[in-house]
């Protein structure tokens, strides 16, 4: 049985910010059958001014919690955007075709 994966994941060292940002704007805008993540390699929590600023342009993340990658559901991921030169250094291997965008 082939698992299609349709699934994006935002990496940044803290998941407080960038791929918090990049998360809400994707869900907003991509096909609602794709699965967005975000994700850090040590999550410290959301920021109280993404929140802010995404709220100014009617995006909603307030909901949103900082995880680790290892709550993320990597069987599910295509396409890992790293967002800090941190997260691309450190990104770990995915397993099948994943592709990377830093």
């Amino acid at each position: 049985m082939v698992i299609l994966k349709k699934g994006i994941l935002f990496l940044c060292t803290r998941n407080s910010c960038r791929s918090q940002m990049a998360e809400g704007l994707a869900k907003k805008m991509l096909p609602k059958n794709m699965e967005i993540f975000s994700a850090g390699l040590e999550p410290k929590g959301v920021h109280p001014m993404a929140i802010k600023v995404m709220q100014e342009i009617g995006v909603g993340i307030s909901h949103q919690k900082s995880k680790n990658i290892s709550e993320i559901p990597i069987n599910k991921i295509n396409l890992v955007v790293t967002l800090c030169g941190d997260a691309a250094e450190r990104c770990p291997i995915f397993p099948g075709k994943v592709e990377r965008i830093h």
